[in-house]
């Protein structure tokens, strides 16, 4: 499709200028559709935005019921934690369970990268390395970016800004090496127009060559290599080997076990024992927020292996008193991330779940699907193109991309950066909250759609009419800004 802007960056100034009058035809829509005033607030497309978390089972809630009112040293609930992950991965691997996914990764870099501050002598600087993909002021945030032209690639993401925003929690004299994947592009869209990572035709084969030869270029620097541990192609991991791990993290970890680093992995949307399997990925240690797709209260887990688990567990005070004990809730450097008993509680009840029962969120994935692509061939045939829908076990999300629709030099979907997210311009995720929907993940033309907020049954099973409206309505949203966009009459 050709353009009447001569400039992409028109075409969002083009936007910016009807944002009103696209917020009225959304809340139009969701009154047509019975979104409004049925579901307002009360349903959304997926539980895993940090605002507004997933809803609990009857099960998990039972279970942080039963220890509230319960004399209870976390110890026993952190060995029962450490049993479950043993049984399912065996015992060359250990866990943690700490408040939140960015607690684990804070954890993780400061144990496992960052240099160390005690004895005599000058310190040194350390360099890890991370892959320049979606969210990276993450993953890729507790360094100082390198080389310098990425200096502020996270300056604008998050709330505050300075000391008291991402950039403020670098650890002490450790550098990130910012490394672009091969086949990834970054041209600039965006109300908030910046360079949005596509990584939907990342080469695995050709990024690992480029990581190792960045490492050869510095291996007494380097400490560690990071990287995001989804296993969708919109994230940059289409390609898998046999066994379905994305060849990009199995080869990643071989790099770092060259080097004699750790492979740190953030899983923050996946789910243990049926997600990204560390084993196969071969990954040191994979940090997952256990509300966004498991299941379970407000917490983060770390799964590693027992060498650099012993090290983040004597961090978090867990390890074991001093004079020996097996398994101790005391004072230690990171100890401000303890999750409390509940959500102890809560977090192996939701693991239970997924282990024992992976059939009830498999089910309730495979129906959110099938809804997905039935309201997908709604949409008028000229915003179909260029779309990949993929349904992610590991997420258990459906992902839904459409960056080729800009394929060839065409003209595509509007697409928002996630600086407008942080920006508040971001038109897609807002026309949601005018329909009166919990917006869902949908930055960098890739759409993140999973189950939890007001669409399952206390068993975790799918509701199909809520789950349906929402689909259509986040559809009907893209059907409006394709035609502000000049794709459809």
């Amino acid at each position: 499709m050709t353009s009447k802007w001569p400039y992409r960056y028109q075409l969002y100034k083009h936007l910016q200028a009807n944002t009103q009058a696209i917020y009225a035809e959304a809340r139009k829509t969701a009154e047509d559709l019975g979104l409004l005033p049925e579901f307002r607030g009360a349903l959304g497309l997926t539980g895993a935005v940090s605002g507004c978390h997933g809803l609990l089972s009857r099960a998990v809630e039972e279970a942080v019921n039963e220890v509230s009112r319960k004399v209870l040293p976390s110890a026993v609930l952190d060995e029962q934690l450490r049993d479950l992950v043993k049984s399912h991965y065996g015992d060359g691997y250990d866990a943690a369970l700490v408040n939140t996914c960015e607690a684990a990764l804070n954890t993780a870099f400061d144990v496992l990268c960052m240099p160390p501050t005690l004895g005599r002598g000058d310190p040194y600087r350390a360099r890890y390395l991370a892959l320049y993909e979606r969210h990276l002021h993450h993953q890729g945030a507790y360094g100082r970016p390198f080389p310098p032209k990425y200096k502020e690639i996270n300056a604008e993401r998050g709330e505050a800004a300075g000391e008291y925003g991402v950039q403020g929690k670098r650890a002490f004299n450790l550098d990130t090496v910012v490394v672009k994947p091969a086949g990834a592009t970054y041209e600039c869209h965006g109300i908030k127009f910046n360079p949005i990572p596509n990584m939907l035709h990342v080469d695995a084969a050709a990024t690992l060559e480029r990581v190792a030869e960045v490492c050869a270029r510095q291996p007494e620097l380097m400490a560690g290599i990071a990287s995001l541990g989804y296993d969708t192609p919109g994230y940059g991991y289409g390609e898998k080997d046999a066994n379905g791990a994305p060849l990009l993290q199995i080869g990643l970890a071989e790099i770092a076990n060259h080097y004699d680093i750790p492979y740190i992995v953030d899983n923050a949307w996946g789910v243990p024992f049926i997600g990204t399997d560390i084993r196969k990925t071969g990954a040191h240690v994979m940090m997952y927020s256990m509300d966004k797709a498991s299941g379970a209260p407000t917490c983060g887990l770390i799964i590693g292996k027992e060498e650099e688990m012993v090290l983040i567990r004597r961090a978090l005070g867990i390890h074991g008193a001093r004079y020996g004990t097996l398994s101790s809730h005391g004072k230690a450097s990171h100890v401000g991330f303890d999750p409390g008993k509940e959500a102890l509680a809560g977090a192996i009840a939701a693991m239970r779940i997924l282990k024992d029962h992976p059939e009830i969120t498999l089910q309730a994935l495979d129906d959110l699907y099938r809804i997905v692509l039935e309201e997908f061939e709604a949409l008028p045939t000229p915003l179909r193109s260029g779309w990949v829908i993929y349904k992610s076990v590991n997420c258990q999300s459906v992902e839904l991309n459409y960056a080729d629709s800009w394929a060839n030099g065409a003209w595509g979907l509007p697409i928002f950066s996630i600086e407008d997210m942080y920006a508040g311009s971001h038109l897609l995720q807002n026309a949601m909250s005018q329909m009166g929907m919990v917006p869902t993940i949908a930055y960098d033309a890739n759409i993140m759609i999973s189950n939890g907020v007001g669409n399952l049954d206390e068993e975790g099973r799918l509701l199909e009419r809520p789950t349906r409206l929402a689909v259509r309505g986040m559809f009907k949203i893209m059907e409006i800004l394709g035609r502000y966009a000049g794709m459809i009459a």
